[in-house]
């Protein structure tokens, strides 16, 4: 795999953003956005819309929220990388708990899921994320009501699974 960069979410990103959203992998378990939405998040000083890219093109993205919590709680609120089974959803991952943790000082780091999208669910597992519980029929979809998962991973639990030690 390239060399993989993350850099802040320009407006001529948007198009693979939308698109991206919008393929028959990604938008049943997400809620796509439309561009003013994106737009709005990307100038947001408390939300870190991301760009993902590898061998000079992009592969995905992600959207941090809480980044000026109080509380130092950051929530994960979109990852889409646009090939899967490839690798790129777990550098996202890494990547977002290395911001949370290491260089923003967060102490929680949270999530939500559709409960019906394993893939996903699985690669948080495998990152250490807990599930803390279910939002049950909490969204309204094409087929009926969905449930969201919450998971989260803290900071000791960071620190415990990446100090010198763990290795």
């Amino acid at each position: 795999m390239n060399e993989v960069l993350f850099q802040p979410t320009m407006f001529d990103d948007l198009d693979f953003v939308l698109i991206a959203e919008g393929a028959p992998d990604s938008s049943p378990f997400i809620t796509p956005w439309d561009a003013p939405r994106h737009c709005q998040a990307m100038a947001d000083p408390d939300i870190a819309h991301r760009m993902v890219w590898s061998g000079g093109k992009p592969v995905g993205f992600f959207i941090l929220a809480g980044l000026s919590s109080p509380h130092r709680s950051l929530e994960l609120r979109r990852v889409v990388a646009a090939e899967k089974g490839i690798g790129f959803g777990r550098r996202i991952v890494r990547e977002v708990k290395r911001l949370a943790f290491t260089e923003l000082g967060m102490h929680r780091l949270w999530l939500d899921v559709k409960v019906d999208n394993g893939r996903a669910r699985q690669l948080y597992r495998s990152e250490g994320f807990i599930e803390e519980g279910m939002l049950r029929e909490c969204l309204e979809g094409p087929s009926g009501y969905e449930s969201l998962v919450v998971m989260s991973m803290l900071s000791h639990e960071f620190e415990a699974a990446y100090s010198p030690r763990a290795f």
